[in-house]
């Protein structure tokens, strides 16, 4: 095998099962395992060029007959802060986001479970053991952190470092953060703390110099997706490469 060939990924395409986002539909994914002996920027080109990373796969739908799925990104600079994004960031003026390495922890791991139970209990998450979310965390060849949110603690109190109240998972690419998954208190749905961390990223993303958010799959007719397009503009990517949309 030459030196080229050894560094260009291999492709495999998983078997037809049912697609979790829209009924009745059939989902295939193309994927390759990112190792150590891919050069980063090759990794990095295919996590901006619509593959997404759970672990050390790098994944794509390939589904035929359906382009549901498309690859999308905020354009973090021209990001329209709405007033109903206004108010979900005053909602959240007593947290704090503390950005620390991709090392599990049982306290994420407690929010995990909460967050999954009762809100997907009945998706493909729902059997991951304490042991499948360490490794969702922390096996990664590439630069991956985690941002944990409290309420800031009372100055007077005493009582110590608050719980968490959510947590997020991500990449940082070359041009940009990439949201691998995020999870939060499900009793707290006042504070609409999936749209808050999002936002939070953004200001964060501006805040380093780097110029796009990555949001995944957007998927046409699934309303667990719809939330993705509320944040403009943003890019989609197509056969031409990323487009800029807005609505």
């Amino acid at each position: 095998m030459s030196e080229q060939q050894k560094h260009f990924p291999e492709f495999y395409v998983t078997a037809p099962q049912a697609c979790p986002y829209l009924p009745g539909r059939l989902e295939r994914k193309l994927f390759t395992h990112l190792t150590h002996d891919k050069p980063p920027a090759l990794i990095d080109n295919l996590l901006k060029g619509g593959f997404r990373r759970s672990q050390n796969i790098a994944y794509m739908p390939y589904c035929e007959g359906c382009q549901a799925c498309v690859s999308v990104r905020v354009l973090v600079d021209d990001f329209d802060m709405s007033k109903s994004f206004k108010r979900v960031l005053d909602k959240n003026q007593d947290l704090v986001a503390r950005r620390v390495p991709a090392t599990p922890t049982s306290e994420q791991y407690s929010l995990f479970r909460d967050y999954i139970d009762a809100r997907h209990s009945d998706g493909g998450m729902a059997d991951m053991t304490v042991l499948d979310y360490a490794m969702m965390v922390e096996d990664s060849i590439i630069d991956t952190f985690v941002t944990e949110y409290r309420v800031k603690p009372n100055p007077n109190s005493r009582s110590g470092e608050k719980p968490l109240m959510g947590v997020a998972l991500c990449d940082r690419l070359s041009d940009g953060i990439s949201m691998v998954y995020s999870f939060y208190e499900p009793e707290a749905a006042q504070r609409s703390l999936g749209t808050y961390m999002i936002l939070e990223h953004l200001q964060y993303a501006r805040q380093i110099g780097v110029p796009y958010l990555y949001l995944g799959y957007w998927i046409q007719g699934s309303q667990k997706m719809s939330y993705k397009k509320r944040f403009q503009p943003q890019e989609m990517l197509t056969g031409s490469g990323w487009v800029r949309v807005e609505v």
